[in-house]
């Protein structure tokens, strides 16, 4: 029995501040997360090998066969058949970069503890194909491609839910799938340029106007009168409302009243005022520059569509404004007139007229009313998790010193 093992690389800290709250394989790109493909291409529960605070809630199993695979990469069926080819010790790269091995216990208990494996035998794989994220932005930038694989690993062999009368397709009727539960009523679904999945118990409600793909998770809503424009991805629980065009929303986020939203990446448990609108285009159509955590400073994307990389535990304000390529740490608070800063640390508290520290003791019963909600308990694993990334992330808030 294979033990399949999703492991952080350096990529883990290009993904910041996403990452500082899950692994790399955690995150959501399509439908599903890294991590719920890779059960479903190899049939196999999988677990991490993560930083040491993510690992009460994010576990290692392991055992005498282990595949450990880079959290950054999502499975192709080239990939899959390369993977059920391989003999122990065996490993593959790209480029300089680990993609996957198959290792025997002592082999891992070894890369567990840093230390060098024996006898790998290496391979490059620089011709497989497959998707890999190694920015914040890679993850709405490849979300059509994914969503678009994830839709197919779904719906295989499965029949739709029916889709009432009251509604418009455009497109073909087949690229639509709706789960037990799902209800979708007096909308217009455009499937042209991808497909439409709507998960258990997740509604889109009437007047609303979709263009796929789209991928709605379970128990996730689409407000009524919502516009939006593929590709885009909400996670379970998500609300969403007003116009929002090629983002990913990991999931229990409520974005669900007017307002803009537009090549971003939203983290879990955010709540998005109304008339919140992000800018994801520069006056002077100039390519974007964001926050790099590693660097220290604002870098280069080489894209020109970007709008906010927000982390999880947000909370925005109504009427607020975001810039083009906003980056906002964990559990900020952002409210206010004007445009706030286009880096916003975790845990800040305020907006463009200024910030202070969002202190961990309130954070901790916000957070703990928005879980409560969902049902969802804010245990011990997340407070610890909190409490490290107010730590780390101290240097950032400059006003504190």
């Amino acid at each position: 029995m294979w033990h399949v093992i999703l492991f952080d690389s350096e990529v883990r800290e290009q993904l910041l501040p996403l990452t500082f709250t899950r692994p790399v394989g955690d995150l959501r790109v399509g439908a599903l997360t890294i991590r719920e493909k890779w059960e479903k291409w190899l049939n196999a529960k999988v677990s991490f090998i993560t930083q040491d605070y993510l690992a009460s809630k994010f576990p290692i199993d392991y055992g005498d066969e282990n595949i450990v695979i880079n959290g950054s990469v999502m499975p192709s069926e080239r990939l899959i058949r390369l993977i059920r080819q391989m003999e122990f010790n065996e490993a593959y790269l790209k480029g300089e970069e680990l993609i996957v091995a198959k290792l025997d216990r002592e082999q891992l208990e070894k890369l567990i503890h840093d230390e060098d494996i024996d006898q790998l035998h290496v391979y490059d794989i620089e011709d497989t194909p497959f998707l890999k994220i190694d920015h914040p932005w890679d993850i709405f930038m490849h979300n059509a491609a994914a969503l678009e694989e994830d839709f197919q690993l779904l719906t295989q062999s499965r029949d739709s839910q029916p889709l009432s009368d009251s509604n418009r397709i455009i497109g073909d009727p087949t690229r639509i799938f709706l789960e037990e539960g799902a209800k979708v009523e007096g909308a217009s679904l455009n499937t042209v340029d991808g497909p439409i999945y709507i998960g258990k118990n997740a509604e889109i409600m009437e007047g609303s106007l979709i263009r796929g793909g789209l991928a709605l998770g379970e128990s996730a809503q689409v407000k009524m009168g919502t516009r939006l424009y593929g590709s885009n991805s909400f996670g379970p629980w998500s609300r969403i409302g007003g116009e929002v065009v090629n983002s990913v929303v990991q999931g229990y986020t409520n974005k669900a009243h007017d307002g803009f939203l537009g090549h971003s990446v939203i983290g879990e448990w955010c709540n998005i005022g109304a008339d919140t609108n992000t800018s994801n285009l520069k006056n002077t159509y100039e390519e974007v520059r964001i926050w790099n955590y590693p660097a220290g400073q604002f870098l280069p994307t080489g894209v020109q569509f970007c709008g906010v990389i927000m982390a999880d535990h947000v909370k925005v304000g109504i009427n607020s404004m975001l810039n083009t390529g906003t980056v906002i740490g964990v559990g900020a608070n952002i409210f206010g007139a004007g445009f706030p800063r286009a880096y916003i640390p975790s845990f800040a508290w305020g907006g463009a007229a200024g910030f202070t520290t969002f202190q961990l003791d309130k954070a901790f019963e916000t957070a703990e009313a928005m879980m409560q909600r969902r049902g969802k308990e804010f245990d011990i694993s997340e407070r610890l998790i909190l409490l490290r990334a107010f730590e780390d992330t101290s240097k950032y808030r400059n006003w504190e010193k």
